[in-house]
């Protein structure tokens, strides 16, 4: 007599059902940090959201909770992002990152993605904040960024583990990106972006809402573009969100470019007697190679001198 399928057996026949469960659970094992979950009653529980309206009653977390009492940024955006888009939520959260400021997303693929990359190559702190129980890896395609910030950073959630992503549940864990952020930066959205509803719960919430200015003709652009035109504050160079974070201030009070070594402000001074530049106009000007000029416009631009783009190389404000 041949035995029945199980029921296990009919699900891994169906559609997949069974091979994405494998993966989740084989997921699970992998993940390099224990899960950890405080409720309001406890002390841990970030303050920054003890304020806003629907608090999450409980959170799960795997990392580093410290960085809940940091200064946190908000970078998000369109998943369906451009490569500009991209580069401005990469750069943006990189230069924050090396100021200290914990870069807060939701590790969507697009946007999201860039700027916790972006925290990660600035050495600096990054919170996820998940539409699924933190076990599971969503997208698929951000497991070793997903793996990263479980080490280095905090992996966040409202739900608890094993709880598959719905669309509705990313709409309502925004609330949690901007409630633990100062500031909050839509990079790039498009008039159906779920960054939108972050923006305006930020601005419920009295958090500063900024925007970057896009193309408008480009479809992708036009979220973030009328968010500037209802009152969202345009981020004209990346100083912007340094500002408001108070970063150039405290830079400010001390002597000028006093935070820069020698061979930092001889590469400062060409570059601004050029106004933009290129890497290879910089060995020609400095006598230096190209691994030494790299390396000295990659520090310049980590302390907010510099700023890359197209192969071109300029002041950061002028």
């Amino acid at each position: 007599m041949v035995p029945k399928p199980s029921q296990k057996d009919t699900l891994r026949k169906l559609s997949g059902i069974g091979v994405r469960k494998q993966k989740i659970t084989t997921r699970r094992k992998e993940l390099p940090m224990e899960i950890h979950r405080i409720t309001m009653a406890d002390s841990s529980y970030p303050s920054s959201l003890r304020s806003i309206k629907d608090p999450p009653k409980e959170l799960y977390f795997s990392g580093n909770i410290d960085l809940l009492e940091s200064d946190c940024l908000a970078v998000v955006g369109a998943r369906k992002a451009t490569a500009y888009g991209k580069w401005v939520a990469h750069s943006i959260a990189k230069r924050a990152a090396a100021h200290d400021i914990v870069v807060v997303s939701g590790m969507a693929d697009g946007i999201d993605t860039a700027a916790h990359r972006g925290a990660i190559e600035g050495d600096g702190g990054t919170i996820a904040v998940l539409g699924c129980g933190i076990d599971i890896c969503y997208p698929q395609s951000n497991w070793d960024l997903w793996r990263k910030i479980a080490a280095q950073g905090l992996l966040l959630s409202e739900y608890s583990p094993g709880t598959p992503p719905m669309p509705f549940r990313f709409p309502l864990r925004n609330r949690i990106i901007s409630g633990l952020s100062e500031v909050v930066v839509i990079a790039e959205a498009g008039l159906s972006s779920g960054s939108l509803i972050t923006a305006e719960l930020a601005a419920d919430q009295g958090r500063d809402v900024y925007a970057v200015p896009g193309n408008i003709n480009a479809t992708s652009s036009i979220g973030g573009n009328k968010l500037i035109r209802d009152g969202a504050i345009p981020v004209v160079v990346i100083d912007d969100v340094l500002e408001a974070m108070g970063i150039l201030e405290k830079r400010k009070s001390g002597s000028k470019n006093s935070h820069l070594g020698n061979d930092e402000k001889i590469l400062l001074r060409s570059i601004s007697q050029e106004g933009e530049t290129t890497l290879d106009r910089l060995c020609k000007m400095t006598g230096k190679t190209a691994s030494e000029v790299n390396a000295l416009v990659t520090i310049l631009e980590m302390k907010g001198e510099l700023m890359t783009s197209m192969g071109k190389i300029f002041i950061a404000k002028y």
